[in-house]
């Protein structure tokens, strides 16, 4: 097992990667008394695959826990949703000494984040990212939050796990276009502060598409180790951590304009490349430099342009309510090379415009 620290003094907390480690989750959480009990919150698909192994190395560890789903997908991802959760716990007589586990991708990570957050104040939670976009990026750092129609993860809250388990296992039952959309954050991170790593995906890519254990586990600790490190040096996004909104301020307009059709990690990758178009008009970044990042995100079948039946005035009104935005300016965060990014908001409409009206393919 390969184990991380997060480090935030007293409320660090590991991250554990290995294969099959859903089944030892009972035993350590025995160990590190975390809580009395435990809810598991999961949505339904995931409830089915993996719920019942879940409780099963819970009950075997001695540990009292039991299930509550909600409906799959980003539209329960809602205030309403975590209301009628928060109910149910208090029914179920959950107090300020129990826990919960969040069984699942990024929309129950955030969900399950934000109800622990704010359930009695705060109670005790575990991450148990089911998806490589969780494994990889959501499930570490404590963001936690729900959508609202004027933009996504507006309601939330900084609120982190007490541990985080990750099971490559899990990601054979992933569906293929998930998978990808996982890897969307994966190139993100190679472009923000390793371009070394960059090289490995490029180079590994076949290996990364058809799950080799030991690669996916490189990449999966390669993306935790760097997250890890910025969100222990910048946990409440004052500065350092915003560049690993990279690719978001747009990407994140693009899904919600797309009324959540098209999955966070494919709108991620057009972000990226949005962004970087909008690098080169600033004369920060080459157009060979962009090529080479589009052809990385293309090699993994990720989309890179807006889609043409968008509708671009709608993208720019959430790009004004994206929660990244400061006093009515939009912040970007931009590529000046491999590895290096700048954050400005120095990025005129008509550079956004030129860049929301590249010609799709």
């Amino acid at each position: 097992m390969i184990t991380l620290e997060v480090g935030l003094e007293d409320r660090s907390y590991p991250i554990h990667i290995e294969e099959g480690c859903l089944q030892k989750v009972g035993p350590d959480l025995a160990e590190r008394r975390v809580a009395n009990y435990y809810c598991v919150i999961a949505d339904n698909r995931v409830a089915e695959l993996y719920g019942d192994e879940l409780l099963h190395s819970l009950a075997s560890a001695g540990i009292h826990a039991e299930c509550i789903q909600f409906p799959r997908g980003e539209a329960s991802k809602t205030l309403a949703t975590v209301a009628g959760l928060a109910s149910q716990l208090a029914q179920k007589g959950f107090g300020r000494k129990d826990g919960i586990i969040a069984l699942g991708g990024g929309v129950t990570g955030d969900i399950a984040g934000f109800l622990a957050a704010s359930y009695m104040r705060g109670i005790p939670f575990i991450q148990i990212p089911t998806t490589l976009l969780a494994q990889v990026d959501s499930s570490v750092g404590g963001k936690t939050g729900v959508d609202i129609p004027e933009g996504k993860n507006l309601i939330g809250a900084f609120y982190q796990p007490r541990a985080v388990y990750i099971d490559m296992h899990v990601l054979r039952t992933l569906p293929r276009e998930e998978l990808l959309s996982g890897l969307a954050e994966v190139i993100k991170y190679g472009v923000i502060r390793d371009q070394e790593f960059l090289g490995f995906l490029d180079s590994n890519h076949q290996k990364i598409l058809d799950l080799d254990p030991e690669t996916i586990e490189k990449v999966i600790h390669t993306c935790c180790r760097i997250k890890a490190e910025i969100v222990a040096e910048d946990e409440r996004e004052a500065d350092l951590r915003r560049i690993l909104n990279f690719g978001h301020s747009i990407g994140h307009a693009v899904e919600a304009a797309s009324d959540f059709s098209i999955l966070h990690g494919n709108a991620v990758a057009i972000g990226m490349i949005a962004a970087a178009r909008i690098s080169v008009a600033k004369g920060l970044l080459t157009n060979e430099e962009v090529d080479r990042i589009c052809s990385m995100i293309k090699k993994f079948g990720l989309p890179t342009e807006v889609p043409k039946a968008l509708n671009r005035d709608v993208i720019k009104n959430f790009l004004l309510t994206d929660k990244k935005t400061v006093s009515g300016r939009v912040f970007y965060v931009l590529p000046t090379s491999m590895d290096r990014i700048i954050i400005t908001d120095e990025v005129s409409d008509k550079q956004v415009d030129d860049v929301l009206s590249y010609p799709a393919e």
